[in-house]
């Protein structure tokens, strides 16, 4: 980004790339991800402070192998080549990488690793400790000026440095948290070796955005369709510090939000000089669901409810607001970055505006939040000023509790499953689980079963809770909740919540379920 240090991923198919980017952030520096194929004349045109390349899941003697041009290995940049990019590196520059035999170093997850701490990269940190290690090739031989710089018992080579060149290679991830002060090398790398300012602060960008904005707006108008998660708030903050009543929001409540949360979206922008216009669509929602079982019948009804809605907002807003210039989108970083991949940058953008009608016309589209990763983007909303309870909010999906109730969608299932999700959801506030599990929610199932409450039989609901956690959510474990607090959400629900007489934990990973029940 302009006027500050950069960093370069270069993304050799590794499933920790944006992980990658994220852990540099974290030391204010920024990062920003590319394709491996990315030119040697555009990584000159970024000149970046530091490369690193990511893992993989190909041997580098494989002809079809990704492979970098050895001319970035001349540009006089420090290097860092994790797991696949460390062996990319080897083979580079002379050494030699082989399949791993039994007898050799073909190792995965937890590994106990021993660091030369005379290494920059290894400076302050103990000479031992726990790596996570996935990889089945070998570097059989290093590259000349190279040094064996960490070790473990099956594999002599677990680090390289060669640090006149200011390159280093190790053969685990140090990214993840399986890997002991993993972000403590990559912070000696960030700052011992390329020699970074930490210039990457979310209240300097706040600042640089608002003024960017200000600048491509001038006097023109925007519209930003605001749905009340994270990403559209933060993004409507920002835009309305930037321009004011320039800016016109549109909330669409589709009656299928958790408790008290269009209210709360609505509260959270008064203070702004804005044009707010919630449009309260539940009964057209609702009426579209009716008599809907099946979850894709629903998600297309809720769709195709969205574009007439959408229609309708298109006439009030030319009525009330006049011509738009601007379409703001909450876009984040790693949308960008899937949408790079094989070419699909147009489809993810078309599909981002996807279902506004024809009439909105608008010169341009404008996101803001494009270089953030989603903690950026939290950090960014605490720096706007947003209440911690919008800025914290739990991952919401677009057709909303319609895929969280189990069946055909009533406004009594949808009553007693917002009641039940906001004492789950108080609970692990107060039990300070909220920020540390990446999801959790209640759903109401189809199924009814026997109870007995006040001595009298019931034959009523069971909701389920799930909680999960996640990097990346392609993949999710369960979370181990305390039985306490599980034993405590229970009794809270089936004694407050009329037409509930069972409460289940979901105990299931992803695979083989997916976190969100349809």
């Amino acid at each position: 980004m302009e006027n500050h240090q950069l960093v370069l991923v270069l993304d050799f198919g590794g499933q920790y790339n944006q992980l990658i980017a994220r852990r540099v952030r974290e030391h204010n520096v920024y990062c920003e991800v590319k394709p491996y194929k990315t030119s040697i004349e555009e990584i000159k045109a970024l000149n970046p402070i530091g490369i690193i390349f990511t893992g993989g899941p190909n041997s580098v003697y494989e002809e079809k192998s990704p492979k970098c041009d050895p001319a970035l290995f001349e540009l006089g940049v420090p290097v860092l080549g994790i797991c696949y990019g460390c062996q990319l590196m080897a083979h580079t520059l002379g050494g030699e990488v082989t399949a791993a035999q039994e007898d050799t170093a073909r190792e995965y997850g937890k590994t106990e690793t021993f660091y030369n701490t005379d290494c920059k990269l290894f400076k302050g940190l103990p000479e031992q400790g726990i790596s996570w290690m996935s990889h089945g090739d070998y570097m059989a031989k290093v590259p000349e000026g190279f040094e064996l710089v960490a070790h473990t018992d099956m594999c002599p080579t677990a680090a390289i440095a060669d640090e006149k060149r200011g390159f280093y290679g190790v053969q685990y991830h140090p990214e993840v948290n399986h890997t002991e002060n993993g972000s403590l090398m990559l912070k000696n790398f960030l700052y011992e070796v390329c020699h970074a300012k930490g210039d990457w602060t979310m209240g300097d960008y706040k600042n640089s955005s608002i003024k960017a904005i200000r600048e491509k707006v001038g006097d023109g108008k925007v519209l930003l369709a605001l749905s009340g998660g994270v990403d559209s708030s933060v993004a409507a903050a920002l835009l309305a510090e930037a321009v004011g009543n320039q800016l016109t929001c549109v909330f669409v409540d589709h009656g299928l939000m958790r408790k008290n949360e269009g209210d709360e979206v609505e509260a959270a922008f008064s203070k702004w000089d804005i044009n707010l216009i919630r449009m309260n669509e539940e009964d057209a929602f609702l009426g579209a669901l009716k008599g809907l079982t099946d979850p894709e019948d629903k998600r297309k009804a809720i769709g195709a409810q969205f574009i007439r809605t959408f229609e309708k907002m298109g006439k009030q807003i030319g009525e009330q607001v006049g011509k738009i210039d601007y379409l703001a989108q909450g876009t984040i970083y790693p949308d960008v970055i899937e949408s790079g991949k094989d070419d699909a940058a147009v489809i993810k953008s078309h599909h981002n505006v996807g279902g506004l009608p024809d009439f909105v016309d608008f010169k341009e589209i404008i996101e803001p939040l494009r270089r953030l990763f989603k903690d950026e983007v939290r950090q960014l909303g605490i720096e706007l000023g947003l209440p911690e309870e919008l800025v914290w909010r739990q991952p919401f999906p677009g057709p909303g509790l319609a895929i969280r109730v189990i069946g055909e969608i009533t406004e009594e299932k949808l009553s007693i499953l917002r009641e039940a999700d906001a004492i789950f959801r108080e609970e692990m506030h107060l039990a300070g689980l909220d920020r540390t599990t990446s999801q959790y929610f209640a759903a109401l199932t189809n199924m009814r079963s026997v109870g007995v409450m006040g001595d009298e039989r019931t034959y009523d609901y069971a909701i389920a809770l799930r909680a999960v956690q996640t990097q990346d959510f392609m993949t999710a474990t369960w979370s181990r909740i305390d039985w306490e607090l599980l034993d405590k959400v229970s009794s809270r629900i089936v004694g407050e919540v009329k037409h509930i007489n069972r409460v289940l934990y979901d105990i299931t990973s992803k695979p083989t379920a997916t976190v969100e029940f349809e």
